[in-house]
């Protein structure tokens, strides 16, 4: 079994950087990198500096809307407008054919055998939840 911690604002900045490819990247915009031997700032360091709202991520392109189970309009995904027509009708066809996988609802999914995978918050245990 193993463990996976992260850091939401890294996360975050690959999150954006991922939806951004294939545009032009200046090599100002690249995060410093911390030297070997020099220790980085702290999370709560990251988090206040700055203090401002990132801007919404948008798609790198139009989408279009596809029906997953065609004739209902409730049941739709999206697809880049930039792709040739056979890579669409290609597409379309593989997901219109596994329509049964999706989860429409939250019935719709069984669950993950925790032998799989298990997510645990990282909370110190000894305070109390908060409504």
């Amino acid at each position: 079994m193993g463990e996976v911690q992260g850091d939401h604002l890294q996360s975050r900045e690959c999150y954006v950087e991922a939806v951004r490819k294939g545009q032009k990247r200046n090599v100002d915009d690249a995060p410093a990198q911390v030297p070997p031997g020099k220790k980085g700032k702290t999370l709560e360091e990251k988090n206040t500096e700055g203090a401002k709202t990132p801007a919404k991520v948008q798609p790198a392109e139009e989408l279009l809307n596809i029906e997953i189970i065609p004739g209902n309009p409730n049941k739709t995904t999206r697809i880049g407008s930039h792709l040739g027509e056979e890579a669409k009708k290609e597409i379309t066809l593989c997901l219109q054919c596994n329509a049964d996988i999706f989860a429409w609802t939250p019935q719709d999914l069984e669950g993950i055998d925790p032998q799989v995978i298990t997510h645990h918050l990282n909370i110190d245990p000894r305070y109390k939840p908060i409504k």
